[in-house]
């Protein structure tokens, strides 16, 4: 009896072994953005509307970490419909022909304290290039009262050179050679709130 009894205490008493867990991003409170210099000048932000994806979590062992994501190219805006109607024509995202941009991990390792650099193929107007995303601030779990599934929350970041991509279209500004109407450098930006699939 005394046996039984201790080995229920340790049971009681051991922490929760940490294991991997799939979660779908909510796209409700999550939003998927970039931003670039215009007129080398200011900075413009726009983000895409549609989008969907699931992540896997690993607490023990980050390499097992994962993210799939699937955007709706059209669904870009930065708030002007003028600018929105010409970066999905054919001098940008070429909508109608490339109406998806995606993002497949390939492997993942450790980057400090609660960060995670996700390696992967990016695809945008139909080129894929190998890119890392650094995602941080990974919350834990926590038990939604709402829907009583685990919700964490995290934010991913990279930086991509648009020409590599085949997103050529720029104009020249000023009388300074090099002064062009868009940078080549986007900077991206992803804040996600991700559910647990059960």
């Amino acid at each position: 009896m005394k046996r039984m009894l201790l080995a229920m205490a340790l049971l009681i008493g051991a922490p929760a072994i940490a294991h991997a867990s799939t979660y779908e991003i909510d796209p409700v409170h999550s939003a998927v953005g970039f931003s670039v210099k215009h007129m080398m000048v200011a900075t413009v932000h726009g983000r895409f509307d549609k989008f969907t994806g699931t992540v896997d979590i690993d607490d023990a062992n980050p390499a097992n970490d994962k993210i799939n994501v699937d955007i709706d190219a059209a669904s870009i805006t930065t708030e002007n419909d003028k600018r929105d109607g010409h970066l999905k024509s054919p001098d940008f995202f070429d909508v109608a022909k490339f109406p998806k941009i995606t993002f497949v991990s390939k492997s993942a390792k450790a980057a400090g304290a609660g960060a995670v650099d996700v390696t992967g193929d990016l695809t945008i107007h139909g080129v894929t290039k190998p890119v890392t995303l650094h995602v941080t601030d990974i919350s834990a779990p926590f038990p939604s009262p709402m829907d009583k599934k685990n919700h964490r929350g995290a934010s991913a970041t990279a930086t991509i050179n648009r020409q590599d991509f085949g997103v050529k279209w720029n104009a020249p500004v000023g009388g300074k050679a090099g002064d062009v109407a868009v940078s080549d450098e986007v900077k991206i930006q992803i804040d996600a709130e991700l559910v647990e699939k059960k």
